[in-house]
């Protein structure tokens, strides 16, 4: 077996022993030093709503991370990859999509549309170089669609439970009768545990535009070195999502990686550890190619 050579990350990391050529890390202490956690900034745009964001300047490639519907860029998996960034000197961003966390918009009026043009917008306006984009959830579909959009600035892609089509195959898997009462609604109502309300909301016309950016239906044009990490508890996003993007996928380089255990946020401490390891990878392949 080929060795796997993973830097340390500073914090926390014991020690480094060896198992038949495969690097074997002991386990992290998530201990990052939020003294200096980096500040909310706001990018205005022309007619369009604020996005709020945090920025750490440093090396190439950085990192941008991309959260989940009604998330936002404060939750772990964010504040671990800017922590570990820091560690290396490597420059991070995060930011909340219109409508999302502390920046400007409604959620119920946004559209995949309006937060890919979001994330274009952040890639284009505030990092230089190549960038490892990191998507969860619906995150993993819009880091999708900007590696189509903007392949030259895209050095890698790592998806954790990636939700690629998944509001348009799953509301076209409903029976007829049932999508036909939703469509008189004029909204299908979507029970959740991720929601203070119980449900995500969907009108006819959010999922008729999403429709314009499904990528599974065609060989996906994006040939920069692509990871996957989902989990097979995952109740919410299926697991074989994740097969299909690597079906696809015209790169050469797409690793897969199921979690037995893991569920939908993949937001216990070792789904954030293998999500930071599989992250430092990249940017120990991505420097040495360079």
């Amino acid at each position: 077996m080929a060795a796997i050579s993973l830097r340390c990350w500073r914090r926390g990391l014991s020690h480094v022993s060896t198992n038949g050529g495969l690097s074997v890390l002991s386990p992290l202490r998530f201990q990052g030093d939020r003294r200096h956690k980096s500040t909310v900034q706001y990018a205005s745009r022309p007619q369009l709503p604020k996005l709020a964001y945090r920025k750490v300047t440093g090396k190439n490639p950085g990192v941008v991370f991309l959260p989940g519907y009604g998330s936002n860029m404060n939750g772990q998996k964010a504040e671990a990859l800017e922590e570990f960034c820091k560690s290396l000197g490597h420059a991070c961003l995060r930011f909340d999509y219109t409508g999302h966390g502390a920046s400007e918009g409604v959620i119920s009026e946004g559209t995949i549309g309006t937060w890919k043009k979001d994330v274009l917008f952040v890639l284009d306006e505030l990092t230089k170089g190549p960038q490892i984009l990191v998507g969860s959830s619906i995150g993993g579909w819009l880091m999708l669609l900007t590696a189509i959009a903007r392949p030259e600035r895209i050095a890698a892609l790592v998806g954790i439970s990636s939700a690629a089509d998944h509001i348009v195959t799953s509301f076209k898997s409903l029976p007829l009768e049932t999508r036909k009462e939703f469509e008189e609604k004029g909204a299908w109502t979507v029970p959740t545990k991720h929601s203070e309300e119980g449900f995500y909301k969907f009108s006819m016309d959010f999922l008729q535009e999403a429709e314009n950016h499904c990528v599974l239906q065609s060989p996906i044009p994006i040939t920069c070195p692509i990871r996957l990490i989902h989990g097979l508890r995952d109740e919410d996003v299926p697991w074989h999502i994740s097969l299909q993007i690597a079906e696809r996928a015209l790169s050469p380089d797409v690793d897969v990686i199921l979690r037995r255990h893991g569920q939908h946020r993949m937001s216990e401490k070792d789904d954030i550890k293998l999500m930071v390891y599989t992250v430092d990878d990249l940017i120990d392949k991505l420097t040495t190619m360079i």
